[in-house]
């Protein structure tokens, strides 16, 4: 038989009779390499492969006198290069696949969709996503309509957050981001891995009148208003019969709606503390303020100066200083050290229902700490090992987000 043939009948038979021992060798190399860490040796992986294919003993086969010798010996010899080169290379792969396997999967994290790299836009050296919301927005059963103005708000914002979310977390922070900005009474959102949002939202419960503190009276009257003026603001009305102080609940000026300023892009999609999101500090979200001029301003005043003002006519509107929030401080220095706030609520039957703050080892188990915890309405700050936690407790722990995230499930 010619050389060519006999070359050509060697491939067909390492094909045929390498299957098996690179296949073997594929994963050998990634059990090695993915529990030990070990390569094993090309030399290795050579013998193991003839001698699993039945090569008269492995790679001694090269030397053998009989093959060498017998008629067939260009075919063998090829089948064997063939056999060699397929598992050297099965065997490569699966080393290659057990170095870049993470060593630590969960069933959670195997159950996690996320985004498509199509969708991923490169900013400032992070990667960030724009969610677009496709479809009309739903109303939610239960709930009256939403307004016309707040389904545009919703279907024609920009809403932008970190890339690396996983769909179920980028879901949640965009549901608290539209409830916080919108103040919608509840919300629903899914999203697919294109970054495309199905939204369904009720409207808000109350308008000016949740905002109005209890004992307090809302009061609204014309006057000279600032410019920046938001709602929150602590103010001065000065009349000419009467100065009244409150909190701004809403203000209008120049003859315009309130104007809100954008998100930065680079920090769209950030949430509260208590989230567990990124350690960098981001800004509060945009507040609506005045353009400044005559306008009009709604004020939270004590019921006994109600009707004064309303009285009184046009005024005058004077900002007073709310001074340094403290609170907001500390929160921007954890943020830095990269922890978090979050309120965990013991349930029922739970790992942590009927023991004490010890018993569990909250911060030896789980690297949190408890700030605060609430029973029966009593607030206990910094509670000791000894405290029993019991259900329907509320507990204000601090620490990583991983951490955090461990003791959420454990409590639930």
């Amino acid at each position: 038989m010619a050389l060519p043939v006999e070359i050509l009948f060697g491939i067909y038979l390492g094909i045929l009779t390498g299957i098996v021992p690179a296949l073997i060798a594929g994963i050998l190399g990634f059990i090695f390499k993915y529990f030990t860490g070990v390569t094993i040796p090309g030399l290795g992986v050579v013998v193991l492969a003839l001698a699993i294919a039945g090569i008269n003993g492995g790679l001694l086969a090269l030397n053998d006198e009989t093959i060498r010798s017998s008629e067939r010996a260009p075919a063998i010899l090829t089948a064997i290069i063939v056999v060699l080169m397929l598992s050297l290379y099965a065997h490569a792969q699966g080393d290659k696949l057990g170095a870049s396997v993470p060593k630590r999967v969960s069933l959670k994290q195997l159950r996690e969709r996320t985004l498509s790299t199509d969708v991923v836009e490169l900013v400032g050296g992070r990667g960030q996503v724009r969610v677009s919301v496709v479809g009309e927005v739903g109303d939610m059963e239960g709930y009256p309509p939403l307004p016309a103005e707040t389904r545009k708000a919703i279907g024609e914002g920009e809403w932008t957050f970190p890339a690396e979310l996983p769909l179920s977390e980028l879901e949640r922070r965009f549901a608290e981001r539209l409830t916080t900005e919108l103040e919608l009474a509840d919300v629903t959102v899914s999203i697919d891995e294109e970054a495309r949002a199905t939204v369904s939202a009720a409207p808000p419960t109350g308008g000016l009148s949740k905002r109005v503190p209890k004992g307090k009276r809302a009061v609204s009257v014309p006057a000279l208003v600032p410019t920046g003026l938001a709602r929150g603001d602590v103010v001065r009305v000065v009349t000419n019969d009467v100065t009244v102080e409150g909190v701004l609940l809403a203000a209008k000026s120049g003859g315009k709606k309130e104007e809100k300023k954008p998100d930065p892009p680079a920090t769209s999609g950030s949430t509260p503390a208590t989230d567990g999101g990124e350690p960098k500090p981001a800004p509060a979200p945009a507040t609506a303020t005045t353009v400044g001029g005559e306008g009009r301003v709604t004020v939270a005043v004590d019921r006994s100066e109600a009707a004064t003002l309303l009285r009184a006519g046009r005024g005058r509107v004077l900002v007073l200083s709310r001074g340094t929030r403290r609170e907001f401080e500390l929160t921007s220095l954890l943020r830095r050290a990269g922890k978090r706030f979050r309120r965990v609520s013991v349930v029922p039957g739970g790992p942590l229902d009927g023991h004490t703050i010890g018993d569990v080892g909250v911060r030896e188990t789980y690297d949190v700490a408890i700030l605060a915890a609430r029973h029966d309405d009593d607030w206990t700050v910094a509670p000791r090992g000894g405290q029993t936690l019991a259900a329907g407790d509320d507990l204000f722990v601090v620490g990583t987000r991983d951490a955090i995230d461990r003791f959420d499930e454990v409590a639930k």
